[in-house]
């Protein structure tokens, strides 16, 4: 491998690829993994749930080329994302492969669990009972109300916070009421691995023309029915996977709020919409050395970034 750009002392390297939905990440993944003789982390925060597959262009077992893939399937739908889960689950995965002289790919589209595990970052502790309070409370009252309270409790965590984000409001106030504040901000980061970040991205227009091909390509692989099967597990009741994209939308649609082709338009504008905010997202990270997705020298080119 070659200079990283860290400090030497630290354990690694971890190669990550990122880039907004639809680029093309799982393809460049395989080759990379191929040559590098690395293995795939997930960094998708949906790909860590169970069942959901369509929707999240989830690699089948048969795509993946024979690259071994880590953390993929691992909640029910019906739990709540924990991104200090996720930090130590995939530490962990980073650590063995290091270990055995395997390169650790970190692959995907969600910034902050890339950065919560390549990165020294700290997350409070959770109570679930206080959870719960809280997000029977959200489901009573509405965001606005909540948002209220936490502006009267710390006022510049709820500056930072949408009254209308009811997930990120509760997170907010369960952290007031353990620790006394809550930082709406990111820390400066501090490496935890040497780490090579490569980042994908097309043309705007070719890249809304494949969110709608692959939006479509879901529907006709039978995303509705995968939301129907998952409603029936509790998909309704997580407060993280029933918000996905698409997801969200055709639960909508089945219970009669808007018709399918509705549901469809709203996951290819919703999806265009996620793309915007990841891109201001990781176009924070300087690390990142961008490629062009449709260069037909893609992997050679990535392959030469990491040394």
């Amino acid at each position: 491998m070659g200079d990283t750009g860290n400090p030497p002392s630290l354990p690694g390297p971890v190669v990550v690829v990122t880039g907004p939905t639809a680029a093309g990440k799982s393809a460049l993944s395989l080759g990379l993994a191929r040559a590098l003789g690395g293995e795939v982390i997930n960094a998708d925060s949906m790909q860590l749930y169970r069942g959901m597959d369509i929707g999240t262009a989830k690699l089948a077992p048969d795509e993946r080329a024979g690259v071994v893939h880590h953390l993929l399937d691992i909640w029910d739908v019906t739990r709540t994302a924990s991104v200090a889960e996720y930090q130590e689950l995939a530490r962990a995965r980073v650590d063995e492969l290091l270990a055995a002289g395997r390169t650790p790919l970190l692959v995907g589209g969600s910034g902050l669990y890339i950065q919560a595990v390549v990165d020294d970052m700290e997350f409070p502790g959770t109570d679930p009972r206080l959870r719960a309070e809280l997000e029977a409370e959200l489901a009573e009252v509405g965001p606005a109300a909540l948002h209220a309270r936490l502006a009267a409790q710390d006022p510049a965590a709820a500056a930072a916070i949408l009254p209308s984000n009811g997930r990120r409001i509760v997170r907010a106030l369960e952290v007031v009421r353990l620790k006394g504040s809550f930082t709406a901000t990111l820390p400066e980061r501090r490496p935890k691995y040497a780490s090579v970040h490569i980042g994908i991205d097309r043309d705007t227009a070719e890249l809304d023309r494949r969110i709608a091909e692959r939006v479509d390509a879901m529907w006709r692989a039978g995303f509705v029915d995968e939301v129907r099967g998952l409603l029936g597990r509790g998909l309704a009741e997580g407060l993280t996977a029933s918000r996905a994209l698409g997801y969200r939308q055709i639960a909508e649609f089945l219970d009669g709020q808007y018709d399918e082709e509705e549901a469809r338009r709203r996951t290819t504008t919703g999806t265009r919409r996620f793309v915007r905010r990841q891109r201001s997202w990781f176009g924070r990270d300087e690390r990142i050395s961008w490629l062009d997705a449709a260069d037909d020298s893609l992997v050679d080119k990535a392959l030469a970034l990491i040394g």
